[in-house]
């Protein structure tokens, strides 16, 4: 199944047309034509099944059919992770954990980042991108950037989890983790947390985990806590 998206739809729309640029490539490039089938989401877990009522390369209309809808996740997994020095190894990060199954993603900048802005506009295509490329109907957020101390100031729901890789009291991620229960974890930049992030984070009920027994670079630490975690709760129920 090829899935297109569009942000505006709901369970009333009868019928809606693409922008001129995805319906140029709906009708050039893909050539689709009259009464052809599109599934269409609006990624908040709706997926619409719709038939091309006008094949114009400036403005593909369609007709919905049917609407299904997923299932929403039992649990909700927010990841906090530090932007990296090189930035593609970040957005390998941020494609990855969309086909996974991840549903918040916050840029934080650490003592130790290397990076510190972020282009938000071409993260947000690559999270589009691979919802679509995995049959996803609800596209992850992404949140502006934000700094350490401010991301830990805000009030987090279900288990915090930061994950450092100083030789501290630290328990593995599946000994802290509980079916169904919303996460929130902190991966840090290279070079790690500092010792007063590490801190600041316990002081505020953020538990300290490892995730494994090896050192893992920042955007491997990310996908590795993503997918344990999600790969706990699947097997869990």
């Amino acid at each position: 199944m090829q899935l297109f998206y569009n942000p505006d739809i709901d369970e009333t729309t009868e019928t809606f047309s693409f922008d001129k640029e995805e319906s140029r490539h709906i009708i050039k490039v893909l050539r689709k034509k009259d009464s052809d089938i599109l599934h269409v989401t609006n990624g908040l877990g709706l997926l619409f099944e719709t038939e091309i009522t006008l094949a114009s390369d400036n403005k593909c209309m369609v007709q919905v059919n049917k609407i299904t809808h997923a299932d929403k996740p039992k649990f909700s997994l927010h990841l906090a992770v530090a932007p990296t020095k090189m930035n593609d190894r970040f957005e390998w990060f941020l494609e990855k954990a969309t086909e996974i199954g991840i549903q918040e993603i916050t840029p934080i900048i650490c003592d130790r980042s290397e990076r510190k802005v972020i282009n938000k506009e071409r993260f947000e295509k690559i999270i589009l991108s691979a919802m679509k490329q995995s049959n996803e109907t609800f596209l992850p957020k992404l949140n502006d950037a934000i700094s350490f101390k401010e991301f830990i100031k805000q009030k987090n729901k279900g288990l915090q989890l930061i994950a450092h890789c100083e030789e501290t009291d630290k328990k593995s991620l599946k000994e802290v983790l509980k079916i169904n229960e919303d996460v929130t974890i902190l991966i840090g930049p290279e070079g790690d947390f500092s010792e007063k992030e590490i801190a600041l984070a316990i002081e505020n009920n953020y538990q300290p985990v490892m995730l494994g027994n090896t050192r893992l670079r920042t955007e491997t630490a990310a996908i590795v806590a993503c997918h344990s975690i999600v790969f706990f709760n699947e097997n869990s129920n």
